[in-house]
């Protein structure tokens, strides 16, 4: 079954949340719709839903416009953020709702529910009380409810929110098996990149209503199509640069003058003085420590020189992140962790800075 959207977009009051977004998953794909919070993602859920109208566009399932079809009419399963299990109802008869309010068959329904259950590894919790689940648990009976009725698409929403690290890990394992093994068309909306990424195809990044990049996650890592996507997805630094020369061409970024080999054709203005966006990879920058050997002088990096205010530990990896003295802060990934407090020197060659027209902003306000 496939899924279209096709320039959808969503007003609440005055305020645009979805502006003509175009998205379409095929048979049996999974894709995310990755993005901060508060930018329209749940209102993307309802509206596939079909809890909302958009207020433009229009919504295909398998080519047919069900743009003005009620819920019931549409075979989609949604899983959405919190928890939606009937409490005074089992767990069987949680999975197994659907289909009973579809007047399947007792037979029909019991199998259906058996084989769910055993497929989500829940069988001997059947005759259980939502109460006496786990939050793990509860994710599973969910997904196992929302596919009972063989839905053509499934559209998780934050399906992995108020979960520990570890049992993330672990059911983002179970959530992927189940898609396989029904191969259902599944749509998850998250703002947790690990989550999107582990569970799809492809991402969508949704930002200020518009879908900014669409593609596999390691295109837009390695090839970002705007500033917002090397942060969000890449996780790259970005700060305000100015074009100080075009010929030659010449920023100042971060209180220090760069000489380019040449300006991208992103930054399109005639005039100097131009502001843009500078994209820096935490991975591409040399730290030394002040009292160390200094790295090889180069003329083609740009240097700066600022102090360790923090270090976070990411396994085998820290995060160093460095307060310069523009009063900028630079995060680098590195092996090593530096003392806080040290005086640090960065070095970073200028062919491993993307260059966007599009300024860094704070997240969308809408919903």
């Amino acid at each position: 079954m496939t899924l279209e959207l096709d320039g959808v977009s969503y007003r609440y009051g005055d305020t645009d949340v979805l502006a003509s977004v175009d998205l379409r998953l095929d048979d049996g794909e999974s894709a995310a719709v990755l993005g901060p919070s508060g930018c329209g993602k749940t209102t993307l859920v309802q509206l596939v839903a079909g809890h909302l109208r958009p207020t433009a566009g229009r919504i295909r399932l398998d080519g047919d416009d069900v743009t003005a079809d009620p819920p019931e009419e549409r075979d989609v399963g949604v899983v959405f953020q919190e928890s939606t299990l009937f409490p005074h109802l089992t767990v069987a008869e949680n999975v197994g709702y659907g289909l009973t309010a579809a007047d399947v068959p007792d037979d029909r329904r019991q199998r259906r529910v058996d084989e769910l259950l055993e497929l989500v590894g829940l069988d001997d919790r059947r005759d259980a009380a939502p109460s006496s689940l786990s939050g793990g648990e509860k994710r599973r009976i969910e997904l196992a409810r929302a596919l009972a009725p063989r839905p053509d698409v499934l559209v998780l929403d934050e399906p992995l929110s108020a979960l520990d690290r570890q049992l993330k890990g672990r059911l983002r394992r179970d959530v992927d098996r189940l898609r396989r093994e029904t191969d259902v068309t599944m749509l998850v909306v998250t703002h947790d990149q690990p989550t999107a990424t582990a569970l799809s195809d492809r991402l969508a990044v949704l930002h200020e209503g518009q879908f900014t990049g669409v593609g596999t996650p390691t295109a837009l890592r390695e090839d970002p199509p705007s500033a917002f996507v090397a942060s969000f997805v890449g996780r790259e630094n970005v700060v305000e640069a100015t074009v100080r020369s075009r010929q030659p061409p010449e920023l100042s970024v971060c209180g220090r003058r760069l000489r380019l080999a040449e300006l991208p054709d992103e930054c399109g203005s005639e005039e100097e003085e131009e502001e843009v966006a500078c994209c820096i990879p935490p991975d591409a920058i040399e730290l030394t420590v002040d009292g160390d050997e200094p790295a090889e002088e180069r003329p083609t990096a740009l240097r700066l020189q600022g102090a360790v205010d923090h270090v976070a530990e990411l396994g085998r990896e820290y995060s160093v992140f460095v307060r310069l003295q523009n009063d900028e802060t630079l995060r680098v990934e590195q092996r090593q962790s530096p003392p806080v407090g040290a005086s640090v020197r960065l070095a970073v060659e200028r062919s491993a800075i993307r260059l966007f027209a599009d300024l860094p902003t704070s997240p969308c306000q809408g919903r």
